[in-house]
């Protein structure tokens, strides 16, 4: 048998095992924040993000532990976040940017309003990122573009500057809206009042300081972390996962699942096909409840002209769709719905 030549084993100080431990992720550290393209760091959204994220992640179990759980906190947290999104899904997107409706004084007040406190931008800008959205999905100019990867169209976009910076040239119609142009100008200051000083306020008229504490944590900070997480899983997960029931021409897809804590924003593959049509979810039975809202507005007089996509166009862009399934010869044809200007011209306001 050989003999080992092999000397005795060297066991390493803890010193030296801290120091190797030190240099091995100092390296890591540094090689990946000199990937990061630090130029393009939108410093104080970046800021405002991870900040909040992970207060929520941190400060929020932690209040819990010690003072423990305040089922007022998580009412107040769960009124205003509705009111919040509602105010989204509602107002900025199917009112402001679509215009799939139109509506009274107190709905697209009450919007600008609560719509400020998701800190997602005034609707001046947030109207044109999505109306490019859609001009331009999954290529170079959509600000969300999905084929750049899920974290881009997540949350990368906004923790880096796009460039070049897109021109905010595509919402003539809301700069001549005084309502919008007030809320652009005071953006910062309606968010922070609405969705901190709100909850805060009420937190601390319940309990003095603990309460104002848990109102800033819980109503605040963590209700605006799960709202904007929620429009951003539209931007990231309704083009990565789900079905493709209308259209086959862009990443859009269908989820229930996401429709369930969206307000039904989730239906995005109908949404991007028939994108001015009030409805996300067309069918009576999906769960939209922003539809269900702006309809029963309708009926006490708040909402007008909703806007409804023909059953027919409908029906025909589902049964292209199929066509393309099942159909091992499929024409050039097969899958595709009326463009945006065509369905445009064919849309039914309801009465």
């Amino acid at each position: 048998m050989a003999r080992s030549i092999a000397g005795p084993r060297q066991t390493l100080s803890s010193e030296d095992r801290s120091l190797n431990w030190f240099w091995t992720w100092s390296t890591i550290f540094f090689a990946v924040i000199f990937r990061i393209p630090t130029d393009r760091i939108n410093w104080t959204t970046s800021a405002f993000l991870i900040g909040t994220f992970v207060l929520t992640l941190t400060a929020v179990p932690l209040y819990l532990l010690y003072f423990g759980v305040d089922w007022f906190h998580f009412a107040v947290a769960a009124v205003l976040g509705t009111a919040t999104g509602f105010s989204i899904t509602l107002g900025y997107h199917r009112l402001f940017t679509h215009a799939t409706f139109r509506a009274r004084l107190p709905v697209r007040l009450f919007t600008l309003i609560f719509g400020a406190a998701a800190f997602e931008n005034s609707v001046l800008l947030w109207a044109s990122d999505h109306r490019r959205h859609h001009k331009h999905v999954d290529h170079d100019e959509d600000p969300y573009d999905i084929s750049k990867g899920f974290f881009h169209a997540h949350i990368g976009w906004l923790l880096f500057k796009l460039w070049p910076q897109p021109p905010i040239d595509n919402v003539a119609d809301l700069k001549k809206d005084p309502l919008v142009v007030w809320q652009h100008r005071h953006i910062h200051l309606l968010a922070v009042l609405v969705s901190f000083g709100l909850p805060t306020l009420l937190g601390w008229l319940w309990d003095g300081w603990v309460g104002a504490l848990g109102g800033f944590l819980i109503g605040g900070v963590a209700k605006v972390v799960v709202i904007q997480h929620g429009t951003f899983l539209i931007n990231s997960a309704c083009h990565m996962f789900g079905r493709q029931p209308y259209s086959t021409r862009c990443s859009a897809r269908d989820s229930f699942f996401m429709a369930l804590f969206t307000f039904g924003e989730g239906y995005h593959n109908y949404h991007h096909e028939f994108q001015h049509d009030y409805r996300n979810g067309v069918k009576p039975w999906e769960w939209d409840p922003t539809k269900w809202l702006i309809w029963s507005f309708s009926k006490i007089g708040l909402t007008s002209g909703l806007r409804r996509a023909r059953a027919d166009l409908v029906s025909l862009s589902e049964a292209n769709v199929q066509k393309t399934v099942t159909s091992e010869h499929v024409t050039p044809e097969a899958g595709k719905s009326p463009n945006e200007h065509h369905f445009t011209l064919n849309t039914a306001p309801e009465s």
